[in-house]
Parts: C-alpha cells; sequence; structure tokens
C-alpha cells in the first residue's frame, strides 16, 4: 500500500510516512502505530518510555563527537484528523490512507492525507533511524489526541524532558519559521428535550448545504469561508420569520478545530407551505451563492422531501435557534500588534440534534475558542457560554491550554535563521500562528525551553483537499538535518 511513495526523495522520511499512511491513526486510536513504534525503536536499541496519558519517548544517544551538544526534543503528534468526502466509505479506524501524486504534491484520495503531523513524525523518526547523521543527545517526544483535544500535551508526565532545545515539527509553510501561537478552549454543550408529534397535515423537508471548501479553525478562519453550520442556522431563522416548521433534527460538521463543509436539517411543514418554502430556499441560496463567490465557488443548498418525524415543540425550536444565531463564529479581533495576524477567533465546528432511544430529542454541539490572548480566551469562552445558558443547557468548558509567547530574541532563533539562510540561501519568516501548536503547554511545563516550530508545504489541512509538495519535504529534511549537525554545545 502506498508504494507510489518508495521513490520519493529523502527516501528515509518518505517511507516513515508511507507507515503512518498504512497504519490507522486518528485521534483516539493511536495505539496500534504506538506500539508499532515501540517494536520498531526496541529492534534499534532505542530507549523508549510511554507516560501514564500515552505520549511516546524515544531517546537516541549523540553520534560521536557530539556527546558535549545540547539535547534537542524533535516534537509531534500521532494522530490525524479524519475528515471523509461525503461520498467516501473510508473507516479511519481500519483502512490505510490511500495516497497519490499529482503535480509534485501528495494527495489523498478522498481524504485528510494526515501529513498534519505525519511528515513531522516521519522527520523526527529519520533521524532515530540514521547512522550517518551528526547530531547531540536526541528525545523524539509523540504526544497523542492533539487534533481533538490537546490531551497529551496538556497531561503530559512532569520532568520527563531533559532538552532544553525544542524543534516542533509541526508547521504548514516552507520557509516560515513559528516563535508563537494561540491558546485556547473547547467548548461543549449538552441540553435534552422532550419531543412531541408533528401536525397531521405536516409533511418532512430535508434541506443540506455542501459544496464547501471547510479547513484548519486556526490558519483558515480568517480567509472568508463560509461555514455549512453557520449557514444553516442563519438560514432556519430567516425562515422562521416567514414560516412556521418543526424542528426535527439538524447535523453539521465533525470536529471542533475544522471549519464545517456540510451540514443538514430536517423539518415538518405544513403541505400548504411547500411551495412557498422551495422558493424561499432557493432565493436564499442564490444570495449566499452570491455572497460567498470568490471563497466558495461550490457552495451549494438542496431540498428534498422526506418523511416527518417527531419535532421539538414550537418555543424549545425557537428558543435553540436563536442562541445557535447568537454564538459567536468567526474571526472577533486581529492583532494590533502583529500584522495580518489574527488574535481571536471562535469556530462553532459541530452541531447536532437527534432522537434518543427514550424517544426524546439531545442537542449537542462543540466549540473552539483560540486567542494570543489568555484574557481574550476566557472572555469569548464566556461569551459562548453565556449564548447557551439562554436555554439552559449544559455548558462545558475543558481543555483549556495557554498560548506560546513569541521572544524574537531567543538564541535558538538566531541560530534557526542563520542555519535556514545558509542551507537554503534566502531568510526566514518569522511568525506566530493561531493556531494551538504544543509549544505553549509544553514551554509552560518547562520554563526556560527554547522552541521554534517549521515544516514542509502543507495546504488544505483538516480537510480531504489536504496535500504536501514534495520538493519542500526535502527542503525540511536539509534543514532539520543541518540544524541537529549544528546544535550547540552544552
Amino acid at each position: 500500500m502506498n508504494d507510489n511513495l518508495t521513490s520519493l526523495a529523502p527516501s528515509a522520511i518518505w517511507r516513515h510516512f508511507q507507515t503512518l499512511c498504512n497504519i490507522p491513526r486518528p485521534s483516539c486510536h493511536e495505539a496500534a502505530l504506538r506500539t508499532h513504534l515501540i517494536d520498531w525503536a526496541t529492534e534499534l536499541g532505542l530507549e523508549t518510555y510511554v507516560d501514564p496519558v500515552g505520549n511516546l519517548l524515544i531517546r537516541k544517544a549523540a553520534t560521536k563527537g557530539m556527546e558535549d551538544r545540547e539535547t534537542v526534543v524533535l516534537q509531534g503528534h500521532l494522530d490525524m484528523v479524519a475528515q471523509k468526502n461525503a461520498d467516501s466509505d473510508h473507516d479511519f479506524t481500519k483502512d490505510p490512507i490511500v495516497t497519490q501524486i499529482i503535480d509534485g504534491w501528495v494527495h489523498a484520495t478522498g481524504t485528510t492525507l494526515g501529513a498534519d503531523n505525519g511528515i513531522g513524525v516521519a522527520a523526527a523518526l529519520a533521524v532515530l533511524e540514521s547512522t550517518d547523521l551528526a547530531h547531540g543527545p536526541i528525545e523524539a517526544l509523540f504526544t497523542i489526541e492533539e487534533e481533538t483535544s490537546l490531551k497529551g500535551a496538556l497531561q503530559l508526565e512532569e520532568d520527563l524532558l531533559r532538552g532544553k532545545i525544542l524543534l516542533n515539527l509541526d508547521s504548514e509553510d516552507r520557509g516560515d519559521v513559528y516563535i508563537g501561537c494561540a491558546g485556547g478552549m473547547d467548548i461543549s454543550v449538552a441540553k435534552s428535550y422532550a419531543s412531541v408529534a408533528p401536525a397531521d397535515d405536516c409533511i418532512g423537508l430535508q434541506i443540506c448545504v455542501s459544496g464547501l471548501r471547510g479547513g484548519h479553525s486556526g490558519l483558515d478562519i480568517q480567509k472568508g469561508r463560509a461555514s455549512a453550520n453557520v449557514l444553516i442556522v442563519r438560514l432556519l431563522n430567516v425562515l422562521k420569520e416567514e414560516y412556521d416548521f418543526g424542528l426535527s433534527a439538524l447535523s453539521g460538521g465533525t470536529l471542533r478545530n475544522a471549519i464545517s463543509r456540510d451540514a443538514s436539517v430536517m423539518i415538518n411543514i405544513k403541505s400548504v407551505d411547500y411551495q412557498g418554502i422551495v422558493a424561499f430556499v432557493e432565493a436564499f441560496a442564490k444570495a449566499t451563492q452570491a455572497e460567498f463567490a470568490t471563497t466558495e465557488p461550490h457552495l451549494n443548498i438542496q431540498l428534498s422531501p422526506t418523511e416527518s418525524d417527531t419535532q421539538l415543540a414550537e418555543q424549545d425550536a425557537k428558543a435553540l435557534l436563536s442562541a445557535l444565531f447568537c454564538a459567536p463564529h468567526g474571526v472577533h479581533r486581529m492583532s494590533a500588534e502583529l500584522d495580518g495576524v489574527t488574535e481571536t477567533s471562535c469556530n462553532l465546528g459541530v452541531i447536532n440534534l437527534s432522537n434518543t432511544d427514550e424517544g426524546g430529542k439531545l442537542f449537542d454541539a462543540r466549540l473552539l475558542v483560540r486567542s494570543l490572548v489568555d484574557s481574550a480566551v476566557a472572555y469569548h469562552s464566556l461569551m459562548a457560554k453565556s449564548a447557551f445558558s439562554l436555554i439552559e443547557a449544559q455548558v462545558t468548558l475543558e481543555n483549556g491550554y495557554p498560548g506560546w509567547r513569541p521572544d524574537p530574541n531567543a538564541g535558538l532563533l538566531k541560530h534557526f535563521l542563520a542555519v535556514h539562510k545558509d542551507i537554503t540561501g534566502y531568510a526566514a519568516n518569522v511568525k506566530v500562528i493561531h493556531a494551538g501548536l504544543e509549544c505553549g503547554i509544553i514551554g509552560a511545563k518547562y520554563p526556560g525551553m527554547e522552541m521554534v516550530s517549521f515544516g514542509p508545504n502543507i495546504r488544505g489541512a483538516h480537510s480531504p483537499a489536504e496535500r504536501m509538495e514534495i520538493d519542500s519535504v526535502g527542503d525540511f529534511w536539509n534543514l532539520l538535518v543541518a540544524l541537529l549537525a549544528s546544535t550547540p554545545q552544552r
């Protein structure tokens, strides 16, 4: 499987990436890959350790003559985002990722590729396996559940790492080096409802929003892309101003950190309103397609009859839709200090209203607040909580994590910039990212550790459009090798 990768160079990194594609590793299902890596490292005579939460640490001694160099931590995460096209039957817990090469880029086939962060893990494995690279002592730290909750970093065992330098291999732009990132907070919402039967003269109607680009809720939130969840909620709120309907089911998005690409709703309507609602939805679709013509050229809103089902009571439905309409989503503030950098945002990642076994309905939602400013994380988390508190939902704020405060004068950064210029011939761009790199969390546990994050070109992360540029992987590898060979003395 994925033999098309074996011809690519550098061969070591691509061989390990092929292994990662072949072993299923969605978030919360990293055990098989971890076991494989433990067996692999043991055969190489390397020291391995799994901390209580499930993070894997592999240590390698310095090469001859490099024993006096600082210990370097190579850090990445084992898990990948599990997103697929609507027509894909891929099972991320069982099936390998099927890769293809198109115009110099590696793609998956109808699913996420897992280059985020598979290529960083593959690079670290290539270093651990090498017999001809110069480096000081190496600690390769592979965390779990980065994409869902940052659990691995948040619960990383104390006093585990010896290194004073950390190279995070989880960035997605060749030529950029990241020295800061946003903190964040997960928001979970749940509320149980009684359900009622629709009137005898009602028919069921399904409305689907599809064809959106989606994307990473940190890296892409400022690009003006539409959220399917926001669009379906917007449609329902304007529709209820003109027509009465019963809310039966609602579904949109799969991850709190991915901009939703698809959403659907089932409503019960009066038979006499059918034609009017069809015209209303078609007009809404036309207007929103014009509104998002540049960023969402494939936006599609379809309507089709279906069987009616139980629904929420009228007042419950109106209150829920109003709360969703008030829930924060999108960019809330751009940084005043860092040009072009998003400071604070919120992603309405998942919404769901479905039947329960007891005959009622359960609503749940998942949101993710991000900010470079920790106080703004708290503020916007409370804003989201307040919106859903209006319907007396249970709202949980969890998995909060700190941002990574940039230090433009750090010695590691200066060293990185010098090595980058020497290897590539051009200056690296120093950046801060609006995403939750694990550096902020690890840095809070290890004060004084210097860190940078870098990687090859990856586009469309967290969506089936994810792809990785082949040439940039070679540049990434050459830079990593040069950094390790020039690690400063202790």
